[in-house]
């Protein structure tokens, strides 16, 4: 039975054709994707089922829900089937989420309000809900506020939130932004089930295409407001008939298949030094960045550390210079009642070097943005070292520590909210050089120098981030992050919020920044195909401690963990299938109670009693370093299901 029916809409904004003629069906049981670039009209059409299109837009045709025009509703009427016909769960959860109200509170409100319960039944059914998208310890969650969930967990609470009240029809718009991949799997899991088992529909907003294929039935392609192609899933990412569909999925970066490998017994003195020594030139290998000749061009061509007229030069690392080394680095961050705490990191030891990219991955949660800081010099260790560019932040002070800070520089995630939306381009990618001393004709020959170099004309300086695309605003990005020439690079998931065409855009250019030999490069992403494509080692992070490092083509080609075979293995495919391996953890990613072994032994299919009482060291198995008591004879990567 046909649930949503849109007919021939079309949504002006002023002078802009928002959507040209779109014509979409969804139908109970029935989970669509809706795919497309930015821009491309995917978002006006969710705003448009659930009647909540922008002030001065003009919309035409018939978006019939159940044989009732949306359209044409009343304010009594609207009201209703927000919520009861149609729900949303939105791409950023937090920003969705009130505040200053529990999130135990903000559902039962909606069950009140939708169901008609009391405020018994809405407690408990809320906590039901909470159970059923996956939120453990439901009822003490209850009372948690929006900013003491981490993201999958707010994740769950939005579409609680929307399933809450009822409805026939889901709409997910881009609901696994800056997930990992296992919390990516689980939540889109969640819609699937939402469809098969609850006979709703469901509408699925995403740029990714690979996770969306797993559970889409039909896929609808959408550019620059209009449909260029649908059909069935299988049909539409085998057989693509448009171009711009073929474009689309030619931009998805992909892994390849791990390989078995036979038992390993000892330790190889070859790969003493793997965790140190970087294998300059693997990236350059890959189809999924620039290729070798991209790589070699110099990024910031022209723009000099000696040359600022502040009389304090920068001088840059040699090439193979340690840029940063963090050694058995620990950081607490402590709680806001003043007794016990949050362990962040443990024991974390990690050396980068001039002209390497190190990639860090790991579920949420796992200490990534907290490493990213230490060796930024933004947070003191609780023990441990951390040197920068051969001086150790935690010694120095005033203009000394600004100084320093200036050598190492940040990549965000969010590339228009990184922005202050007061300065213009000019000023912001001029801030480093202003905090370095450099004079105003030294910073505005800079400036114009490094924009030049990320393909923006002089007529972007002038400009300020709202009259950006995330493409550009990530470009303005990267270039204030290389102005002062700093020792390091921290791109910190720089392309999570960006389409794939986008993002394969903005890859070109990290990897030609990253090929900069005078430099070391840190690449944080849940993205696994693209820290693969130009990263020379990667480590894996679980609860705060190194499980796996090494050479990337080796760790993930031959993964030795379970933690890095289980991360593995949820990396989607664009079949749909999971081609890289069965190895499953336990829902569980919360760290249990303090206490001696495995920190992952609580969720390993391949755990022993031993696991759970012994404390794991890194130790050398072929060319990488690996954190577990059974690498190296663990039965092959189909191990069992769990």
């Amino acid at each position: 039975m046909t649930l949503l029916d849109i007919r021939d809409l079309k949504v002006a904004i002023g002078s802009v054709q928002a959507l040209a003629g779109v014509d979409l069906t969804v139908a109970r049981g029935e989970v669509v994707g809706l795919v497309g670039e930015s821009g491309g009209g995917k978002s006006m059409i969710a705003r448009s089922v659930v009647g909540l299109l922008p002030d001065g837009a003009r919309a035409t045709g018939q978006v019939l829900f159940e044989d009732r025009d949306v359209l044409t509703m009343d304010a009594a009427a609207l009201a209703a089937h927000r919520g009861a016909g149609a729900a949303i769960c939105f791409q950023n959860p937090r920003g969705a989420l009130s505040p200053t109200r529990v999130i135990g509170r903000q559902l039962t409100d909606r069950l009140v309000t939708h169901q008609g319960m009391d405020a018994s039944q809405a407690r408990s059914a809320a906590v039901d809900l909470f159970e059923s998208v996956g939120i453990r310890a439901a009822a003490r969650r209850f009372g948690s506020y929006p900013h003491e969930l981490s993201g999958g967990q707010a994740q769950r609470v939005m579409i609680s939130l929307a399933t809450g009240c009822a409805p026939g029809l889901l709409i997910a718009d881009e609901p696994t932004t800056g997930l990992d991949v296992t919390l990516t799997r689980e939540i889109l899991l969640r819609f699937r089930e939402a469809a098969d088992e609850e006979g709703r529909g469901v509408l699925l907003i995403s740029h990714d295409l690979a996770s969306i294929a797993r559970i889409c039935d039909r896929l609808v392609v959408l550019n620059a407001g209009a449909i260029v192609e649908h059909g069935p899933t299988t049909a539409i990412l085998t057989t693509p008939a448009a171009p711009y569909t073929r474009t689309l999925l030619a931009a998805v970066p992909t892994l390849p298949t791990p390989t078995p490998h036979p038992a390993e017994s000892g330790e190889s003195g070859e790969a003493g030094e793997a965790g140190e020594a970087g294998q300059a030139g693997q990236a350059a290998g890959s189809a999924d960045c620039a290729d070798p000749a991209d790589r070699a061009r110099p990024v910031g061509a022209g723009v000099s550390a000696e040359s600022g007229e502040s009389g304090e030069s920068v001088p840059s690392a040699g090439s193979g210079d340690e840029v940063v080394r963090v050694e058995d680095a620990h950081v607490v961050y402590g709680s806001r009642f003043g007794a016990g705490g949050h362990h962040a990191l443990r024991g974390v030891s990690l050396t980068v070097r001039a002209g390497e990219t190190v990639g860090v991955v790991g579920e949420s949660g796992s200490g990534k943005s907290t490493l990213a800081r230490l060796m930024l010099g933004m947070i003191t260790p609780s023990r441990g070292v951390v040197t920068l560019a051969g001086q150790e932040p935690s010694r120095l002070r005033g203009r000394e520590l600004r100084a320093l800070r200036c050598r190492a520089q940040l990549v965000f995630q969010d590339p228009i909210g990184s922005l202050s939306p007061r300065r213009t381009v000019a000023d912001a990618v001029a801030e480093p050089l202003r905090a370095a001393g450099v004079k105003a004709p030294e910073r505005a020959r800079r400036v114009a120098a490094v924009l030049e170099r990320m393909g923006l004309d002089g007529t972007y300086a002038e400009r300020r981030p709202h009259e950006l695309s995330g493409g550009q605003a990530q470009r303005v990005g990267i270039a204030r992050a290389l102005a002062g020439e700093p020792d390091l690079i921290v791109f910190d998931e720089p392309t999570s919020a960006l389409d794939v065409t986008v993002q394969a855009q903005i890859l070109k250019v990290i990897g030609e920044v990253t090929a900069e030999r005078g430099r070391g490069s840190v690449f944080i992403s849940h993205d696994l195909a693209t820290v693969r494509g130009f990263c020379d080692r990667v480590v894996v992070l679980y609860l705060g401690r190194i499980v796996e490092e090494g050479p990337v083509e080796e760790v993930f080609a031959r993964p030795r963990h379970p933690y890095t075979m289980a991360l593995l293995a949820a990396v989607p495919s664009l079949d749909g299938e999971e081609e890289t391996g069965r190895v499953r953890l336990t829902k569980d990613p919360e760290e249990a109670a303090a206490g001696g072994g495995c920190a992952l032994a609580p969720r390993c299919p391949f755990a022993e009693d031993a696991c759970r009482t012994e404390e794991q060291e890194l130790r050398t198995l072929g060319r990488a370093r690996v954190a577990c008591r059974r690498a190296g004879a663990l039965p092959d990567l189909e191990g069992p299901e769990r």
